[in-house]
């Protein structure tokens, strides 16, 4: 019978440790995830709020606070259950794992971090007509990895966003106000303030060009063939179909008074010269 008791006392005192340690790991894992569910989720949503910063961006923190507070939880959990050495482990090898993972998708992840980027400081954003490189079209879409941008042929681009966080972008719609600039070609014969006055006379008569800043015409080539007078103007409320149309619009009108005027808008001629020798073979007669 004594041999009895002691073991059955040995298995109480094991079951009794082996609850001990369940209770103290499952009171520090719920006890750290009430805390983060409660406190540091909502505050980084606050946080994220408070900055006035995109939805996507929003979403993206609370995921991330999330899973740092069920890691930290899980962490706490099993440092109060006394297995800190084997969490210790653990954490060398899910950091083995991350860095593997890490250069294997460096691309995907310096797109994902520059979507985070594009979605704070907001060089652009949806709507807006943009230029990269030897691309242009209007942003339909901003996601975390790629931007989708619809080209002006109606066709669809979708671009990693590292390329446009990397690369000089230009958004000409990211103010009220645009200038646009065109070079019109006179002939070497013709009056220049006469061509200047019917620029700008044609710019001011234009219903969509701003009359403050005022247009004005500078001297800006003396070409091969022509005088290069540089109109600019501004409009306002910017938009690609305004932007052309406008430009469209302008410089038939200015191209009509100037021919009305009698002023030459020439194209480059090419004068051939030199000489033709033409020889002759006779052949003498038998």
């Amino acid at each position: 019978m004594v041999p009895l008791q002691f073991g059955l006392t040995g298995i109480a005192a094991t079951v009794a440790v082996f609850l001990f340690t369940v209770f103290k790991f499952v009171a520090g894992f719920v006890g750290v995830l009430l805390l983060g569910k409660v406190l540091f989720v909502p505050g980084v949503e606050r946080t994220i709020e408070s900055r006035g910063l995109d939805e996507a961006v929003k979403s993206l923190g609370s995921s991330v606070a999330n899973a740092v507070v069920w890691v930290a939880a899980i962490a706490i959990g099993f440092t109060l259950a006394g297995y800190g050495a084997f969490l210790s482990a653990f954490a060398v090898f899910g950091g083995a794992i991350a860095l593997a993972v890490g250069f294997a998708a460096q691309d995907l992840l310096g797109n994902f971090v520059a979507g985070i980027f594009i979605l704070k400081d907001k060089p652009f954003e949806v709507g807006d007509w943009i230029e990269w490189e030897d691309n242009a079209g209007r942003v339909e879409d901003i996601d975390l990895r790629v931007s989708r941008v619809r080209t002006f042929d109606n066709e669809r681009i979708t671009v990693p966003n590292g390329d446009l966080a990397n690369n000089a972008v230009t958004n000409p719609v990211a103010y009220e106000t645009l200038r646009q600039k065109f070079v019109f070609g006179i002939g070497y014969d013709d009056d220049i303030a006469q061509a200047t006055d019917i620029i700008v006379e044609k710019a001011e008569a234009h219903e969509d060009i701003l009359d403050d800043p005022a247009p004005s015409v500078r001297l800006v080539e003396l070409g091969d063939s022509d005088v290069g007078l540089q109109s600019r103007w501004w409009i306002a409320d910017p938009d690609r179909g305004d932007f052309v149309r406008v430009r469209s619009e302008y410089v038939t009108e200015v191209k009509e008074a100037f021919d009305e005027a009698g002023i030459d808008i020439p194209y480059v001629h090419r004068q051939l010269t030199g000489s033709v020798e033409v020889i002759e073979s006779v052949a003498a007669d038998e």
